[in-house]
């Protein structure tokens, strides 16, 4: 009777005395961000068309609008019959843009996946390891990241698509694989960085010194301590990288070096790339809509990352649901 006495008095005076758990804080605290609020619904939107690309796309990727025996159909401007007009052989650009965000998106999603996860191990072991490792491992990233980007992609790109053994596992230059392998191999530095720095923030906390007492390895720590701890930045390092793979593919696509998806499929990067004849002739819509698609998705996603960090700051929580 006194727990029930207790628990109606409670209520009555307004508090709310059930804890709620950090996941529906940071979830309260995410939506709360107006900014990550409306990039989320915008991406899923962009992200729902390009998964069902039916639901909007009404022709298919290499289809033409109309057939040129029944009139022109290159070069049209946007109207009924092609909403975002059509390129040189009259194809609806809308579809093909549906088509090739999806498959952009699938590069930039992968490479991300992947570098966060080797930044993560990379990351965690340099910041535990320390003395010359880590050494190594910061000079080897200050390097790279040093490095003018567009030449040492261009580089590694040609260079790695010489060796035999490599592209037998990552495919030729022209495939989504060797796009994939490429970015990764740029994307894992900035994730290894902000990890290492968070790891070293956190490794000499109490917890932690406290499950180093009671005998915990180092890899039960980092899977129990470190990495959960660090979810915010690897979140933001998660939405940094799959914008960077976007980029990237569109830049090297532009100077005729990104993948060839082949007939039946094409990419953002392709749809820029062709964007230059446009460009050059005056045909807006070539370059507007591929553009504004990758716009679009950069500064959704980057919306998304910076409120992903601030709901996964601990800072943040002032107690409020």
């Amino acid at each position: 009777m006194a727990d029930n006495s207790t628990s109606t008095l409670d209520a009555a005076e307004g508090l709310d005395v059930a804890s709620k758990r950090p996941v529906v804080l940071a979830l309260g605290r995410y939506w709360r961000n107006r900014g990550a609020a409306i990039a989320t619904v915008l991406f899923l939107l962009v992200l729902l068309a390009v998964i069902v690309p039916s639901l909007t796309a009404r022709y298919g990727v290499d289809e033409q609008v109309i057939d040129i025996s029944e009139g022109a159909n290159q070069f049209l401007p946007p109207s009924k019959v092609a909403w975002m007009g059509t390129d040189d052989i009259g194809r609806d650009i809308y579809s093909r843009l549906i088509y090739g965000t999806r498959s952009s998106l699938f590069i930039g999603a992968m490479a991300g996946i992947l570098s966060v996860v080797l930044g993560v191990a990379i990351g965690v072991f340099s910041a535990l390891r320390g003395g010359r490792f880590d050494d190594f491992i910061m000079r080897a990233t200050d390097i790279f990241i040093a490095f003018p980007f567009l030449v040492a992609a261009i580089l590694f790109r040609q260079f790695l698509g010489e060796v035999g053994w490599i592209t037998s596992i990552i495919g030729d230059r022209s495939s989504f694989r060797f796009m994939i392998f490429l970015i990764t191999i740029f994307g894992w530095m900035t994730v290894a960085r902000l990890v290492r720095s968070q790891v070293l923030a956190l490794k000499e906390r109490e917890f932690v010194e406290a499950a180093r007492a009671v005998g915990a390895s180092n890899l039960r720590i980092s899977v129990t301590h470190l990495i959960p701890n660090s979810i915010g930045p690897i979140l933001v390092s998660f939405t940094i990288a799959v914008v960077g793979g976007l980029v990237i593919e569109s830049t090297l696509a532009f100077f005729g070096l990104g993948p060839q998806p082949g007939a039946g499929n094409t990419s953002l990067g392709k749809l820029i790339e062709l964007s230059q004849e446009g460009a050059r002739q005056g045909r807006w819509w070539l370059v507007a809509y591929p553009c504004g698609m990758l716009v679009l998705l950069a500064v959704c996603i980057n919306f998304i990352g910076d409120g992903l960090r601030d709901a996964f700051d601990p800072k943040l929580d002032k107690g409020k649901g």
